[in-house]
């Protein structure tokens, strides 16, 4: 055999060993700007609540801008201590009233795009952010069981849990989402 046949040889099977480990099937595309994920982000956000929190205990009202970039790092840094996330690589866009998450999913050797879309109100009656899923889009491969609750149960305690500490009698009133910032504000009770 040739030294070129050996080389061809040689890189045909490392490109077929690499498609037995994963192949992409498609779904939704990605934003055309990505956003990036940083730990420094997710802590300034950690940050601005606890000012936000402390600001409120003078006035009395507690307003809270969060931008994608922060949602983004935050839920990057939740599903990094899962052992086993409903998926990975998250984006989170806040456009038009509503938050748009991306990601990553992988059943067996197939992986394909993610786009969960979701209204962001308050619920009336805890004065709590009440997530509703209005669209789920898993490109070709079907929703995995149990992955709506799972996100639904991510994104409840990432607003939960990271506001939950320094809002100990906060009764949350708008939330606004638009141009890429949430906005939130509420009252110290």
């Amino acid at each position: 055999m040739k030294l070129n046949q050996k080389i061809l040889l040689f890189f045909l099977a490392l490109a077929f060993s690499s498609l037995a480990c994963s192949i992409f099937v498609g779904g939704p595309d990605y934003p055309a700007q990505p956003i990036s994920a940083s730990t420094e982000e997710a802590q300034t956000m950690r940050e601005q609540i606890e000012q936000a929190f402390l600001s409120g205990a003078e006035t009395g009202i507690v307003t809270l801008q969060i931008t994608e970039s922060q949602l983004t790092s935050y839920m990057a840094d939740k599903l990094a201590q899962q052992t086993n996330p409903p998926f990975t690589d998250p984006q989170i866009l806040l456009r038009n009233g509503q938050m748009q998450m991306y990601g990553k999913i992988a059943r067996g050797w197939f992986t394909a795009n993610m786009l969960i879309t979701m209204n962001v109100t308050v619920d009336e009656a805890t004065g709590q952010p009440k997530i509703e899923i209005t669209s789920a889009d898993f490109g070709p491969i079907p929703a995995p069981e149990g992955l709506n609750s799972a996100v639904s149960a991510i994104i409840d305690e990432a607003f939960t849990g990271s506001i939950g500490p320094a809002a100990v009698g906060f009764r949350l009133e708008t939330i606004v989402i638009a141009d890429g910032i949430m906005t939130l504000t509420g009252r110290v009770k």
